[in-house]
């Protein structure tokens, strides 16, 4: 094992992660030496036979030394605990701006899709001073992407996104890994993460042979499964507009409202009576078993550059 890609920081998160570790380990290390120190002085002082003056310490003191090492203990605690969770709560939320870069995990390989369009196994480029958020999925078993220099780990489920940024501020080429049990080949489920200055990874993208962005992928898709003949604007079927949806609240038939974020979009792919939109008759097929992950992620691509185009419009 290459230690140093545990040691590596190439993100000010990595700094304060470590930060907190050692901060910890300090702690703990001055509370085991505390503790050792006054073990290991009272057995010399009041070894049996030793004249050193035994007897009850006065009842006042008692309380207040109890009450003193409590408190003391209590407040280390809370300090500690707002510590760490303050760091971590920041974390989980990804800009809303960032640049998505989707995950699909497979059996025993990461499958990487640049918004570009670029394809990757095994790999991911991310420039460095811009937020980067992978959104991941899994195609068969629970999986879980973890950046050692990055110090960020996260599930990747089937059947599900789950999200995962970060802003990297040293270039260089770093592991990522599967750190979750995910059958017999499990170890050899790793990978590189490839952080590049910005006007290198321009360039990086520049020399990939051309291919189509997620967003036009997904519209071809979109229309080869007929899509388009129900949720165009001059369809003569009755089915809810897609532009603007993404992101945006959607009312449903049984009254609740629901952002129509990834999932929502995925669930209406494949499950389509699930989350019915007010207004609208329940005529959608579903589509599961006929599009794969890596469609669905063209297609919630192409539909959420629906929204991007009605802002534009407006």
């Amino acid at each position: 094992m290459n230690i140093s890609a545990f040691t590596t920081e190439a993100s000010s998160h990595a700094a304060t992660i470590d930060r907190i570790f050692y901060g910890l380990s300090t702690i703990s290390i001055v509370i085991v030496l505390l503790v050792f120190g006054l073990v290991l002085g009272f057995s010399f002082r009041y070894y049996r036979g030793s004249k050193a003056k035994r007897g009850r310490l006065p009842h006042i003191l008692q309380n207040e030394f109890e009450i003193g090492w409590t408190a003391a203990t209590f407040f280390l605690f809370m300090f500690i605990f707002w510590w760490a969770a303050s760091t971590q709560l920041s974390a989980l939320t990804p800009p809303d701006h960032g640049l998505q870069i989707h995950v699909v995990a497979k059996q025993w390989m990461w499958k990487v899709q640049q918004p570009s369009g670029i394809r990757e196994i095994n790999e991911i480029h991310a420039p460095t001073g811009k937020p980067v958020v992978l959104v991941m999925t899994s195609e068969d078993v629970i999986h879980s992407m973890f950046l050692p220099a990055l110090r960020i780990k996260k599930d990747v489920l089937p059947g599900r996104y789950t999200y995962l940024w970060f802003t990297a501020d040293n270039p260089g080429t770093y592991m990522l890994e599967c750190t979750q049990f995910c059958g017999t080949s499990h170890s050899r489920m790793t990978g590189r993460i490839v952080i590049m200055k910005p006007a290198d990874y321009a360039q990086w993208v520049t020399a990939q042979p051309q291919t189509r962005g997620l967003a036009q992928e997904g519209e071809a898709l979109f229309r080869s499964f007929g899509c388009s003949g129900c949720h165009a604007r001059e369809s003569s079927v009755h089915a809810p507009d897609l532009h603007g949806v993404f992101n945006h609240m959607v009312h449903l038939s049984d009254g609740r409202t629901i952002v129509a974020d990834e999932a929502y979009i995925r669930d209406s792919i494949l499950q389509p009576r699930k989350d019915i939109v007010a207004g609208f008759q329940p005529i959608m097929p579903s589509f599961k078993g006929i599009v794969s992950e890596e469609q669905l992620v063209r297609l919630i691509a192409y539909i959420k550059s629906l929204s991007v185009e009605k802002e534009v419009q407006q």
